[in-house]
């Protein structure tokens, strides 16, 4: 497959592995690079420049192929070093970066000066028009349906992707709700030039989380995911677990920020991840883990992506002949 993103980024497939807090490890992003499409690492996961610095060495050692590094803007507990983080990037040689939240306006001129290509994260056609403004290469637009965060507009990506294809000029990567080969045709359909996904990776043997995760992963289905954190303006959608639910029920009586921090902080969510236990704290998971069937390796995932594309075009072909010969 060949699109602007794929030569833009220097990949086989235009399949990107989005950005995932406490995820986005080297063993990841190496393999789904490997496999021919884009593996990004979290600098946010790592928590300091030099532990970040020690996580590209160790993909480089992985892969010789095109990873990013996504850039967290996002509001946060404990400040983000991404001066001192893009430090790490010029010296190590990070070429790619995903940058994601709020505007990348203040690093845009420190980026582009050292010859990074950009793809910035939106959530709604008007981001995605002042991100090209400032310079970026590509936006990636997340709907409603995506894990993490679907923004505050309530659009899916059916709407969403073509609004915003028609209002730019810079490649399209589309994000939220896709996890088959199926949901990549369709994107490309809709003038998108290559799809992003976080929670069908999280059911790969690479991914790097407990397998009672996965496992959940497998046997869930669509409304196992819920928003919260709507009241203090930064809605996530996340996996349906005790602690979610309690999150809901508090901000539907009002809640503060100060006492919902205890529940919603990102480090309880280590023991999802690493220790298995699915009510330890809220984790990311988008609608799309109700497509989910089976883990699969990473290039199992690309082969059964690639196979069910060729099956939806021949499909799309022969309705269309079909309907020309009537």
């Amino acid at each position: 497959m060949k699109t602007r993103i794929t030569e833009l980024l220097g990949i086989e497939y235009p399949i990107i592995c989005g950005g995932m807090f406490q995820v986005g490890r080297a063993e990841l992003a190496a393999a789904v690079s490997e496999a021919g499409g884009l593996g990004i690492i979290t600098s946010k996961t790592q928590g300091t420049p030099e532990a970040l610095r020690q996580e590209i060495r160790k993909i480089k050692a992985l892969t010789n192929k095109p990873f990013a590094v996504n850039l967290n803007l996002f509001p946060s507990q404990t400040a983000t070093p991404n001066e001192d983080f893009i430090d790490i990037l010029i010296e190590e040689g990070v070429k790619i970066v995903e940058t994601s939240g709020r505007s990348p306006k203040d690093l845009m001129p420190k980026l582009k000066e050292n010859g990074f290509i950009v793809l910035h994260k939106v959530a709604g056609v008007k981001y995605a028009i002042s991100a090209e403004k400032l310079g970026v290469d590509a936006v990636i637009i997340v709907g409603n349906e995506t894990g993490g965060h679907p923004g505050m507009s309530d659009v899916g990506t059916l709407v969403m992707l073509p609004r915003i294809v028609d209002s730019v000029k810079i490649p399209v990567i589309a994000g939220g709700g896709y996890a088959d080969g199926r949901g990549l045709v369709s994107a490309l359909a809709f003038g998108a030039e290559g799809v992003v996904m976080g929670t069908r990776f999280m059911a790969t043997e690479e991914a790097p989380i407990h397998e009672n995760v996965k496992r959940w992963m497998v046997e869930s289905d669509e409304t196992n995911t819920i928003i919260i954190q709507r009241n203090i303006g930064s809605p996530s959608r996340v996996a349906l677990n005790a602690v979610s639910k309690e999150v809901d029920r508090l901000e539907r009586e009002g809640a503060t920020i100060e006492q919902l921090l205890p529940l919603i902080t990102g480090q309880r969510a280590k023991h999802v991840y690493f220790e298995g236990d699915l009510d330890g704290g809220i984790w990311s998971c988008g609608q799309s883990v109700g497509l989910i069937k089976e883990i699969l390796s990473i290039k199992e995932l690309f082969a059964q992506m690639t196979e069910e594309a060729k099956k939806s075009i021949d499909f799309i072909q022969k309705r269309i002949s079909v309907h020309s010969n009537v």
